[in-house]
């Protein structure tokens, strides 16, 4: 066996993890003799750095259609952009449009479940005390349970193999052929390991490690994660009904009314234990005004160790300029056009108007409803053109006086989270503009040209004369030249204001925040509220601090559908939407011929000192498409490879 795992490790070489950087403190894997790392506790480290890598964390090098840490290289071709599945989703699009679900990251984990088991069983042999290999068994459980997470979630049910299985010549190593457990089976044992773990981890690491490896309230954050997801399911999986061998043997699916109340009632422990136990709070949740609020919430993202007592677990990076392909690129892919730091390709994140609408403005009368933008004076904002350059200008928009004003007392969060148009990002105005109205009433949108206003002055269609003065709408259908949102937004959240960074891919450091306080508080509300359990004035108390956070000052009542509502402005671009629309089996309801929201602003020269209007309109790409469909049997991934496997295909694969 010994000889096998150190097999491996040789494979593994390639894969050590610089993430958990501060627990990498030792010799480099492929400099440290193979037995050293069997028996020694730094050794063990680096194999434990190794198996953290493989955990399915959907940070910032994940590639929802290509697969996890993604890192191609500069030399061979176009490098894709990785940031989890909000391309997926009604949050966002690329700007070079992307489509929804199902993702396609080839996510089968049993090679890295075959590792971590290894290193489980190999554990005994290492010289340490029995509290040290308490703590990295348990460690290593978490992780195995974060990876088998990833599967349910995609695949249902799937194979539960907890001891490495050896291959045997002569044999008809039937042992090698595990079948699928149910999914209501894979999800209990999920949860299993995570209070396992829970038990044995320690509260924190050193400030070294910090919330790069797991504690107990990580382990406790994940299984709050988990347990909501499988009682959603339980709960509406049969909003999404389908058939077959799979559903008959209950591999996916199948679960009961029961099922969802005891899963709920995980969910409302875990989150119960960490909010009064651990010690971890949202970070400054009394802002002293919307100023504050925003800062104090953009400071979360784009420098999360300053705001470590909210975070229960994140991933770290190497700069990859200096440890080839160890970073990030979002500071590159991400920045607006304005703002470019000198990569090839960047502006590339377009947040939807379905988005913006969402979040609220400041008259906290106990509503706590969305403040849709207002375009028009006759109040018709669910008008949408297919085709802008076709837009009716005689119709009654809206006149404002300057770009950033329709977004006046928006909620703080919108302003912490996306670039709007006239929003000042590193010093600079970002000017996003689809177009311009001329004296006579024609139109220019889409395309830079320029027209003389009544004072005489000349004005661009697009806000600027060069590509690089404005940051929307420019290259429009072009892969390599679409450098520019195609919503009128584009991302701030997670990107570094205060900081220049180098214009090489790899280059940023951002730690990604993959569990924190505020999901914590919206699980628990959900939890409750769905499943009638826990205590409800509690699950309100939780759901307002959120929006204190964000400087609101009203309480509002704690339904499903405020829940839902500040879950998404909350925790807009982290990765939850996807995976919420598909626990909830929504996903086929949201994107049904479904085309994403833009905002497009266009100046208006027939006044005499020009004036901007807002023109609602379709994602160019999804119009292109005739809308975007998610279908029934994507909620469920095909199980790879079934005809050597020999395990039962997910349904209508």
């Amino acid at each position: 066996m010994k000889k096998i795992f150190t097999y491996i490790l040789v494979l593994t070489i390639g894969l050590v993890f610089n993430a958990c950087n501060k627990i990498l403190d030792v010799q480099p894997l492929d400099r440290v003799p193979a037995s050293q790392l069997l028996t020694d506790i730094s050794g063990v480290k680096v194999l434990l750095a190794n198996l953290y890598s493989r955990m399915p964390v959907e940070d910032f090098v994940y590639n929802p259609g290509v697969s996890f840490n993604y890192h191609r290289t500069a030399g061979s071709g176009y490098i894709e952009p990785g940031f989890g599945t909000t391309f997926y989703t009604d949050e966002a699009t690329l700007s070079t449009g992307s489509g929804a679900g199902p993702i396609n990251d080839g996510y089968w984990a049993y090679d890295a479940i075959r590792q971590t088991n290894l290193f489980l069983e190999q554990l005994p042999t290492v010289s340490m005390s029995d509290a040290q290999r308490n703590a990295l068994i348990a460690e290593g459980r978490f992780i195995r349970a974060y990876m088998y997470f990833g599967l349910v979630k995609r695949y249902g049910g799937v194979p539960i193999i907890e001891k490495s299985l050896e291959y045997i010549p002569g044999s008809d190593n039937a042992n090698l052929f595990v079948p699928r457990s149910t999914e209501k089976q894979t999800w209990d044992y999920i949860l299993s390991e995570l209070t396992a773990s829970a038990k044995t981890l320690p509260v924190s690491f050193s400030s070294v490690d910090g919330p790069y490896r797991a504690t107990k309230w990580a382990a406790l954050g994940l299984k709050s994660r988990a347990a909501l997801f499988a009682a959603s399911v339980a709960k509406y999986w049969d909003k999404a009904p389908l058939s077959g061998e799979a559903v008959t043997q209950k591999l996916v699916g199948g679960m009961t009314t029961t099922d969802a109340a005891n899963y709920y009632q995980q969910c409302i422990d875990a989150s119960t234990e960490i909010i009064t136990s651990s010690g971890k709070k949202l970070y400054k949740a009394n802002p002293a005004n919307i100023t504050d609020a925003i800062k104090n919430f953009q400071d979360i993202f784009q420098n999360p160790t300053i705001a470590d007592e909210e975070v229960l677990f994140k991933k770290g990076y190497i700069d990859g300029t200096v440890t080839l392909l160890q970073g990030h690129s979002i500071d590159v892919f991400y920045n607006p056009s304005q703002t470019n730091p000198g990569g090839l390709y960047y502006g590339r994140f377009s947040p939807s108007l379905d988005l913006v609408d969402l979040f609220e403005d400041y008259k906290d009368n106990g509503e706590g409803k969305s403040a849709t933008l207002e375009t028009r004076t006759d109040g018709n904002e669910t008008e949408y053109i297919g085709d802008p350059t076709k837009v009716d200008v005689t119709k009654p928009y809206k006149l404002y006086d300057n770009l950033s004003q329709i977004f006046a007392n928006k909620d703080a969060r919108l302003h912490a989270s996306i670039i709007v148009p006239g929003s000042t990002w590193k010093g600079v105005n970002i000017i996003m503009q689809g177009g311009l109205i001329k004296q006579d009433g024609t139109k220019i949108v889409y395309t830079n040209a320029s027209a003389q206003g009544k004072d005489g002055k000349t004005y661009f269609s697009l806000g600027a004369s060069a590509l690089s003065g404005f940051s929307a709408f420019s290259g429009l259908g072009s892969s390599s030249d679409q450098n520019f949102s195609n919503s009128g937004f584009t991302l701030k959240k997670f990107l570094q204001e205060g900081k220049n960074v180098l214009g090489t891919y790899f280059s940023s450091t951002t730690d990604f925040i993959d569990i924190r306080m505020g999901e914590i508080y919206l699980n628990y509300a959900e939890s409750v509220i769905e499943s009638g359990k826990g205590d409800a004035s509690l699950a309100a108390t939780y759901l307002n601090a959120i929006r204190k956070r964000a400087g609101h000052k009203d309480n509002i009542t704690a339904t499903v559908e405020n829940i839902l509502k500040e879950r998404r402005v909350e925790m807009a671009f982290e990765g939850g939407r996807y995976w919420d629309l598909i626990r909830r089996r929504d996903n086929h309801n949201v994107f049904k011929s479904t085309k994403r929201k833009i905002l497009v602003p266009m100046l208006d020269l027939r006044q005499t000192t020009p004036k901007y209007i807002f023109v609602r309109a379709n994602n160019y790409y999804d119009e292109r498409a005739n809308g975007q469909n998610f279908q029934l049997w994507s909620y469920y991934k095909g199980i790879p490879g079934v005809s050597t496997n020999k395990l039962v295909q997910n349904p209508q694969y």
